[in-house]
């Protein structure tokens, strides 16, 4: 198959995510304050898109209050840096459940579910360019975890998320979910320009080689807009292989914490990275107006609502 390889790339820096490596590196920013200057500056290296989670300021732990995605994207928004921004919608669908002889009733301390309204009310309270909707159920590699997103609460979520003007980011970990989010194009919920981000290498998802990175490319539908990346030191890679592939590159923090051996990294060095990579594949970085253009979002003010 020959190349069609992308002359015009943006990157999305994943700033911080949602996982346990608060205490694992320096750089990962914690409060909403150091969260939106981590990605004021992943912008000024290059970044066109910030991909935000928000974390409890004093523990690191992940969280998903409110006001603290609206100090981030004020933080950013009254900052004057222009970078789209893109908010996860992915929190509060998770099950622990108990040992494997009794599941029932699920760990308290673990789980956090709630309904499609309260997932998301801070994309409705900060309207956000884009926000992700993680198209499908996933086993981790954690014994008793599942992140939970059935077809309901997708449909729900992703018709919310259309009604509001953010466009969501089809978060597609395996085959399958290319294949819902193709559903809910055909059912209305989602645009007919969808926007993908192909997540590799995520147990137990799909694996991290190029057979199943070139799988999933293919099932994406040739009018979509999609975006990939791998975890750990495949990250760089991965940048490579989806400008080789025809799409777009996200690195960052959330999947990745060094630059290299024994070398932690910050956000804006490993954008800087793949800056370079891109450019020296011959591709140009597109700015956050062209891909405000490229993808149909709406640019919103500071501090609207």
């Amino acid at each position: 198959m020959p190349l069609s390889m992308s002359k015009e790339v943006f990157i999305t820096c994943a700033v911080t995510g949602s996982g346990g490596t608060q205490d694992r590196s320096p750089h990962v920013p914690r409060s909403p304050e150091q969260i939106a200057k981590s990605a004021i500056d992943a912008a000024k290296a290059g970044a066109a898109i910030v991909h935000c989670h928000v974390r409890d300021p004093e523990t690191g732990k992940p969280s998903r209050d409110p006001k603290y995605y609206r100090e981030v994207t004020e933080r950013i928004r009254d900052s004057g840096t222009d970078v789209v921004l893109n908010l996860t919608a992915g929190m509060g669908g998770d099950i622990v459940f108990g040992d494997v002889e009794n599941p029932f009733p699920v760990n308290a301390k673990g789980t956090d579910m709630v309904g499609a309204t309260e997932r998301v009310a801070h994309v409705a309270d900060c309207l956000p360019e884009i926000c992700t909707l993680d198209c499908g159920t996933m086993n981790f590699n954690e014994a008793d975890y599942v992140m939970t997103n059935t077809p309901g609460m997708l449909r729900a979520m992703g018709k919310m998320m259309t009604d509001l003007g953010v466009k969501p980011e089809v978060e597609a970990f395996d085959t399958g979910h290319l294949w819902f989010a193709k559903e809910l194009v055909k059912e209305g919920v989602l645009a007919p320009n969808a926007l993908v981000q192909l997540c590799m290498g995520v147990p137990w998802g799909a694996p991290n080689d190029l057979n199943t990175f070139m799988a999933m490319v293919n099932n994406v539908p040739t009018d979509w807009n999609w975006s990939a990346f791998s975890l750990g030191r495949d990250q760089m890679p991965y940048v490579a292989a989806a400008v080789l592939a025809g799409g777009n590159v996200r690195v960052g923090l959330e999947d990745n914490l060094w630059l290299g051996k024994g070398q932690l990294a910050t956000n804006a060095q490993l954008v800087e990275r793949a800056g370079t990579i891109i450019e020296n594949l011959g591709a140009r970085l597109m700015t956050p107006a062209e891909v405000r253009a490229k993808l149909g979002l709406t640019k919103r003010a500071p501090s609207a609502r």
